[in-house]
């Protein structure tokens, strides 16, 4: 039995804006394991200048990130979709372990297998220091509340 990733594609504009908030939704759950298992065994990685291969190479890498980039909060924004292909820019803020606080801008290009699981991810991202006092992304740790703002509605 294969395992789905609904939505499947092709995308529309419904789908492609659910598979992105559910990737966002993953992501900021930081459980490693639960996130490897919306990408496909052998899915292929590009995160800045680090290539990643496979499942167990993903846990690994986000296990690692996670440990360095403390209270996680993500938010992802569709940029464009067709067929099986969806981008996306996002925008992530933490702080490492001497409290020092940061916050990451990207995009990604995301492909697709026919089960909805990401088979290929290319991510680019730039880190800028902020002061703790410019942070904007407040939730608990977890999913973003539905009612939060997206990038575009905070001028990112």
């Amino acid at each position: 039995m294969t395992d789905q990733r609904p939505p499947l594609p092709p995308f529309t504009l419904e789908s492609a804006i659910q598979k992105v908030r559910a990737a966002e939704d993953g992501w900021n759950s930081r459980n490693p394991e639960k996130v490897s298992l919306a990408y496909t065994p052998d899915s292929s990685w590009r995160n800045r200048s680090e290539f990643i291969d496979g499942r167990d190479a993903i846990v690994e890498f986000l296990d690692r990130k996670w440990r360095k980039e403390l209270e996680y909060r993500l938010i992802k924004e569709l940029w464009a979709y067709t067929d099986n292909h969806i981008a996306v820019r996002f925008a992530y803020e933490w702080h490492d372990e001497d409290g020092n606080w940061f916050r990451s801008y990207g995009n990604e290009n995301w492909s697709f297998d026919d089960n909805g699981l990401m088979s290929k991810r290319y991510a680019c991202i730039n880190d800028i220091s902020i002061q703790e006092d410019d942070r904007l992304f407040h939730w608990p740790q977890g999913r973003r509340p539905d009612d939060h703002p997206g990038l575009s509605a905070l001028g990112l």
